[in-house]
């Protein structure tokens, strides 16, 4: 420490095990915040904010300033454990392990596709890029203008034809020119049917161009941060979506941006993910002038939230958006820290309540060039739901709720550490698995999946999802019966699954396999001319398809023809991002896809009904369930 420094300008250092990697901060510094200047990845996505329980950290030595929490057990909390965000230095130096369930090597949603050069679809021609000229100075003999001659180079170098820059720019290229000895980088954006030349730099700086995508959850927010000229991803970090406090679904928080205003809820928005850049580029010793363009991808709500569009009209007849497909804008106008003249594109939607979050699946998982009819099928609050190949593509929005997302659950987490993700049961009980196979600290959607499925597998729950008193395990919880998955001691805390919970499921469930239902009637095809069976969503790798059929949240399906493709929203922006041909493809994809609206459906409620019980109060819809199970 420093010793001649007064006692609060002192340095305290935080040394993190088993790295072996070391900060020096000031005293009231969290340990998470200690953990970024470290480089040390420890898991947060409620952004510091105390309430998701993924940052628990073991103090070894030295003490930190902090209060008891429920998501730490009182034998956890005796044994030195905290949670880095909440924890702060005080007045020594703090040793701290980070045990393996608490990195983000597995946090939940930054699972994506393979890098673009592998895989196999489109190019690496970024949105925006740098190149590097050596301009040939003038003369009398060719004497022409600075922006004439500087784009006359560009022309030799790059594809381009319209090419274009903003007054303020222009106005820094004399000097600049001169003074880097016509030796300078430009750097490219592609803007709608133009090419903008965003900044000039002196000498060669062409390989410093970064990016970043964002798949802009109702949930939770994602960011990769990725190099444009690689294409190769270099962080990742995600996080609560702040607007959960105006309601976990979006037509809550259209009202409140009706009562509240709109920029209140894109301050929100814009704020995580100003923190998820930072993060990253703290953590990679990194300017964020140096990252020029960021692409985020979203429903159709998110993007105006995002962009601070009126968002009212989403929810009266006749639905519709304020954009669909709006253009690329800088960052700063919306508040995204990034360079100054860096650029916002937002992937485009299909319409009414399929936004880009959609396009940027189905272009990342290839579905609008399949030969084969194909059932995209993405699990998160919205459920969407897109039938369809190469020759025509139909697409419809379901309101599932949090629950698959681990939201409004009595223990409910997300997929990420610390998250039972996977339930068994067996004649000497229930058998769970863990992410990072550290204490489990609740159940995420493809464990609470696979815990009701295979309670009604086992008789404790009726086909109407009603808890069974008389079973094993199954208690009163706050006047609500519970089935106690696994007590205290085996977990952070009582693992339960209460009828709240179950009836929650099954609505989630129900509206999702009614929407399905309805797309395929309309089209007029039947489930056995279909395909494929592909299931996006963070947890859907997850996911155990024989649990998800026996629940009846996914028609009756061969095992061998369902494909788990994770988040592909964020694996369609990143697309997008590193590739102006992806691009492109996105904008036609988007734009041939046709919308079709439920609440339209005049039998949409008689299916949501009937799909309310297990699997199906029409049985004949599920005859493996049928074969398999005593119903």
């Amino acid at each position: 420490m420093s010793g001649g420094l007064p006692e609060d300008q002192r340095l305290l250092w935080v040394t993190f095990l088993p790295d072996g990697r070391a900060a020096e901060v000031s005293p009231g510094s969290t340990l998470l915040a200690a953990a970024r200047l470290a480089s040390v990845p420890i898991a947060s996505v409620c952004g510091g904010e105390g309430i998701c329980g993924r940052c628990r950290v073991l103090v070894r030595s030295g003490r930190v300033e902090t209060s008891p929490t429920p998501l730490l057990s009182p034998e956890e909390w005796r044994a030195g454990y905290v949670l880095a965000c909440q924890a702060r230095v005080k007045e020594e130096d703090v040793v701290v392990e980070v045990p393996p369930e608490s990195r983000t090597s597995e946090i939940w949603g930054t699972e994506t596709l393979p890098e673009i050069e592998s895989s196999g679809l489109f190019r690496l021609s970024p949105l925006v890029r740098k190149i590097f000229l050596a301009l040939p100075r003038p003369t009398l003999e060719d004497n022409a203008g600075d922006q004439e001659r500087l784009f006359r180079e560009i022309r030799k170098k790059a594809d381009v034809s319209e090419l274009l820059a903003e007054l303020q720019v222009l106005r820094e290229w004399p000097a600049l020119l001169r003074s880097a000895r016509w030796q300078v980088t430009a750097t490219l954006a592609q803007k709608d049917q133009v090419v903008e030349v965003l900044q000039l730099e002196p000498q060669d700086r062409s390989r410093e161009a970064l990016g970043v995508a964002v798949d802009v959850g109702t949930s939770t927010v994602v960011a990769h941060l990725l190099h444009l000229g690689t294409g190769k991803t270099l962080d990742t970090e995600a996080k609560y979506n702040s607007q959960r406090v105006h309601g976990a679904e979006v037509t809550r928080r259209i009202l409140a941006a009706e009562r509240l205003g709109v920029e209140k809820l894109q301050s929100l928005v814009v704020a995580d993910i100003n923190d998820l850049i930072s993060h990253m580029v703290e953590r990679q010793g990194i300017s964020l002038s140096d990252v020029l363009g960021v692409v985020c991808a979203g429903n159709t709500a998110m993007t105006h939230f995002l962009l601070g569009l009126p968002p009212g009209a989403l929810r009266r007849y006749p639905y519709v958006a304020a954009a669909v497909a709006p253009p690329a804008v800088r960052a700063a106008e919306v508040g995204i820290r990034i360079n100054p003249q860096g650029l916002l594109w937002v992937v485009p939607g299909i319409g009414g309540w399929v936004g880009g979050d959609i396009t940027a699946g189905l272009l990342a998982s290839a579905v609008h060039r399949s030969k084969d009819l194909v059932l995209f099928v993405d699990i998160g609050t919205n459920g969407e739901v897109v039938l369809g190949g190469q020759d025509w593509l139909v697409a419809c929005s379901t309101s599932a709720g949090p629950a698959f997302e681990g939201a409004g659950v009595t223990s409910g987490v997300r997929a990420g550490p610390g998250a039972i993700h996977r339930v068994e049961f067996t004649p000497q009980g229930p058998v769970f698995h863990v992410l990072g196979d550290g204490l489990a600290q609740g159940l995420c959607g493809s464990g609470l999946i696979d815990a009701i499925a295979g309670l009604f597998r086992i008789g404790y729950l009726d086909r109407s999802g009603r808890l069974s008193p008389q079973a094993e395990n199954v208690l009163e919880h706050n006047g609500d019966l519970a089935f106690l998955l696994a007590p205290k001691g085996r977990a952070a805390r009582d693992i339960l699954i209460t009828q709240r919970d179950i009836a929650n499921v099954l609505r989630a469930k129900a509206a999702i396999y009614a929407g399905i239902t309805v797309l395929l009637k309309e089209t007029g095809v039947a489930l056995k001319d279909v395909r494929w069976l592909y299931i996006a969503g963070a947890f859907g790798s997850h996911l155990d398809p024989r649990n998800a059929i026996t629940l009846g949240l996914i028609p009756d399906f061969p095992a061998e023809r369902v494909r788990f493709w994770g988040n592909t929203s964020l694996a369609g922006a990143k697309l997008c991002l590193l590739s102006q041909q992806a691009w492109e493809e996105a904008r036609r994809l988007a734009a041939r896809v046709t919308y079709y609206d439920l609440g339209s459906c005049p039998y949409y409620y008689e299916e949501f009904l009937g799909a309310l019980f297990l699997p199906h109060t029409d049985l004949s819809r599920f005859p493996s369930v049928v074969a398999g199970e005593k119903l």
